[in-house]
Order: C-alpha cells, then sequence, then structure tokens
C-alpha cells in the first residue's frame, strides 16, 4: 500500500510495525533520505509516521463500517521532546474511539470529529515526540 498509495512514506521508511482494530504502530529508522541536518529524524517523518497511525485505525472504521464515508484532519499538533535517532515507534491506542465515532457519524448523519493521539517512542524506551490530529468525518 505504501509503495502505491503513499510512497514518499515507503521512500521515507515507515513500515507497519503492529496493526488491530484498536491499535496501529508504524516504525521508522533513522536514515540517509529521512534524517535532517541536525543528525536526526526530520520532523516531518515524524508526523507521517504519527498521522498514518491514526489514519489506518480511521480507515479500517469506515470500511468496516459498509458506508461512504469522508475523512479529513483539520487540525495537527506537535511536541518533541528529544532528538529522534535510531528506530522510533509511533503507536495510536485509540480504534475503539474511532468506531464509536464512525457510528455516531452513519446514526446522526452529521460531520464529526475526534482527536487522537500518537506517540513515538524511540529504543531506549523514551518519548521523542508526541502528535495530535483532529479527524473529520462525514457521510457522503
Amino acid at each position: 500500500m505504501l509503495l502505491t498509495q503513499l510512497p514518499i512514506a515507503w521512500i521515507a521508511g515507515l513500515k507497519l510495525y503492529t496493526y488491530s482494530t484498536n491499535e496501529c504502530s508504524i516504525s521508522v529508522k533513522l536514515g540517509v533520505l529521512n534524517k535532517n541536518p541536525f543528525k536526526s529524524m526530520f520532523w516531518a517523518v515524524q508526523g507521517m509516521a504519527a498521522e498514518l497511525t491514526t489514519g489506518l485505525l480511521c480507515i479500517d472504521c469506515i470500511q468496516n463500517s459498509g458506508q461512504s464515508i469522508s475523512m479529513l484532519v483539520i487540525e495537527q499538533k506537535a511536541v518533541f521532546y528529544k532528538k529522534a535517532k535510531g528506530k522510533v515507534i509511533f503507536t495510536c491506542k485509540q480504534g475503539k474511539k474511532i468506531k464509536e465515532l464512525i457510528h455516531c457519524a452513519i446514526d446522526t448523519k452529521e460531520s464529526q470529529t475526534v482527536s487522537l493521539k500518537s506517540d513515538g517512542i524511540d529504543e531506549a524506551g523514551d518519548k521523542v515526540s508526541s502528535f495530535e490530529f483532529v479527524w473529520s468525518f462525514k457521510l457522503r
């Protein structure tokens, strides 16, 4: 999927690490194509990995609903705690929250928004960054 749908994510080295209906993790390892001049991972690569964890859970919930629902990021925030070096794993654990919101969008036929968080943890177990994405869903 990355190669055909999100080739820049594939080039940056993003990989699906774990997936279930409630949790998604994407790993990315510091490399030549995703580092910044300060020898750490470029912030946009971290954001791409974090967004993908939330987006895949959203896509899965929408597909499982059987409805035509549009989705769009309408807001994003990030906090950086330390330089991202080595392998970083971004995880979102809010699949249940997304599923409830999708059902609400279907039942009410009104636009719904949800704030989803994805944290990036390095190989030492330290949080390197935290991203929050506000997604909007609307029944087509």
